[in-house]
């Protein structure tokens, strides 16, 4: 257990890589529980730079041994360190008490709560927003963690109130070199909901058979009295809740979900979604996102938010001014009648739902593809043989440069030219890029105007984004 004071005083914690999306959340809401906090990162750049600015606490711009020379009471680890780091060794060495972030979360804030755990391969991040602004929305009072900048909340954490619902994005990664688990094994859900199950993170998993297995770990934790709200249209997830020992309710377009959708067509940007609960009506949104995918994390999120007690009329109102989450199809540049969007996908599966819900949102478009080979899924082969199928609905594809290539064995690199290869079998035009400048160049140079521009990357793309900016500045 997890002390929180120390002779009256708050303790002193101390967050290692606290730049991280989930650590910047953890240590905000560190401090909202009283805790003095500290902090160290690698150089970091907007936005990350900008929310550890807003924090207003002391971060150390490199890691150090003397970093710790503040004598924290607890230092909270990142799950991207590991032995041989200079802070952990540190740490070690001087026996401060340490433990991961979900370790944390569970102790300081989970146990008071009701946590929603929203989980799955594919849209954690946009139901975990998406159900955190219902439930603010319907004057349930939440807090939350949302791995990803929300645009409708004002940042990506909130402690609320004990005993209050508290929407959490569970994440199937392991937790901290000394705890493999998965995160979510330690937030201990009320109520769960899964997506989606699909290979990933093939860094740490084996098959999907083992990434099943920390799903069904997870729904171990669910109360008799909880509510496991699974995905009726993905056949994994639907397998899945044989496992539970809880009410299962599900979702989907499915015939079978106990919260059925219809889509009814898209008008003026906004979705038709007519809803369903155990065969009676139970509202009908204008959803302002496009997309299967989005309209069944819609569906999750109505679920869980009417479970905890949101009511139709309000939910229904709140959801036409939704704005939704940075970098899922942001539009964060128009210039010349292009129109360049952002989206952090690097699955195969959320890649093909991404396009199908650009076509639908910008019909008539050209549509340019471009790929960041950057996370550990998307650097390696392993979904090679889907990626083509998934790409095939663009006008034209290209590959930037993979990611740190050198780290990956040759024989298990995606080879980004072979699947061009398929594509153009597809009559889907493309090339890949060893250098990003070079990318950008041509896409610049060949553009049209009504062109879409889509990019994937759950990184920086080495810049790509201001590339593009940049070149709007120098024509204005």
């Amino acid at each position: 257990m997890i002390n929180t004071h120390s002779d009256n005083r708050p303790t002193k914690v101390h967050f290692i890589g606290i730049g991280g999306t989930g650590m910047l959340a953890g240590a905000r809401l560190a401090i909202e529980c009283g805790f003095e906090v500290r902090g160290s990162d690698g150089p970091l750049y907007p936005p990350a730079s900008e929310m550890v600015k807003e924090l207003g606490v002391t971060v150390y711009t490199g890691f150090a041994e003397q970093n710790l020379e503040w004598k924290p009471d607890l230092i909270v680890v990142g799950n991207a360190f590991s032995r041989g780091h200079v802070e952990i060794e540190e740490m070690l060495r001087r026996r401060v008490p340490y433990t991961s972030l979900p370790e944390f979360l569970k102790h300081t804030v989970l146990q008071k709560r009701i946590p929603v755990v929203i989980t799955g391969t594919h849209g954690k991040t946009s139901t975990t927003a998406l159900t955190a602004y219902l439930m603010e929305a319907c004057g349930l009072e939440p807090g939350w963690l949302i791995g990803g900048q929300p645009l409708d909340l004002p940042t990506p954490s909130r402690l609320g109130e004990e005993g209050k619902p508290f929407v959490i994005e569970g994440d199937e990664y392991d937790s901290a070199f000394f705890d493999k688990r998965a995160k979510f094994f330690h937030y201990l859900p009320v109520i769960a909901v899964v997506t989606s199950i699909e290979m990933d993170h093939a860094d740490i998993y084996a098959s999907v058979e083992e990434i099943e297995h920390s799903f069904q770990l997870m729904l171990r934790q669910i109360p008799s009295d909880g509510t496991l709200i699974a995905c009726a249209d993905d056949r994994r997830t639907v397998k899945l809740a044989r496992h539970a020992h809880c009410r299962v309710h599900t979702y989907g377009f499915s015939k079978e979900a106990h919260w059925k959708g219809c889509y009814t067509g898209i008008s003026s940007g906004f979705s038709g979604l007519l809803i369903e609960r155990s065969g009676k009506r139970y509202a009908e949104l204008a959803v302002p996102l496009a997309g299967r995918h989005n309209l069944q994390n819609t569906l999750a999120a109505v679920a869980a938010t009417s479970l905890m007690g949101g009511k139709p009329a309000d939910i229904t109102e709140a959801m036409m001014q939704y704005k939704g989450v940075r970098r899922r199809m942001e539009v964060f540049l128009e210039r010349d009648g292009i129109t360049y969007v952002d989206d952090f996908g690097h699955h195969p599966t959320a890649m093909k739902e991404t396009i199908a819900a650009s076509r639908e949102l910008w019909p008539g478009r050209r549509l340019r593809v471009l790929i960041e080979p950057r996370s550990n899924t998307m650097v390696r082969n392993g979904h090679q043989h889907l990626m083509a199928s998934a790409l095939q609905a663009a006008d034209e594809v290209y590959f930037g440069p993979i990611y740190r290539a050198q780290r990956i064995p040759f024989d298990e690199r995606l080879d980004r030219d072979a699947v061009l290869a398929e594509l153009a079998e597809m009559r889907v035009m493309g090339k890949s890029f060893d250098q990003v400048e070079k990318l950008a160049e041509h896409i610049l140079s060949s553009g049209k105007k009504g062109d879409l521009v889509l990019i994937f990357s759950n990184g920086s793309f080495d810049g790509i984004y201001d590339l593009f900016r940049a070149n709007e500045n120098n024509q204005a």
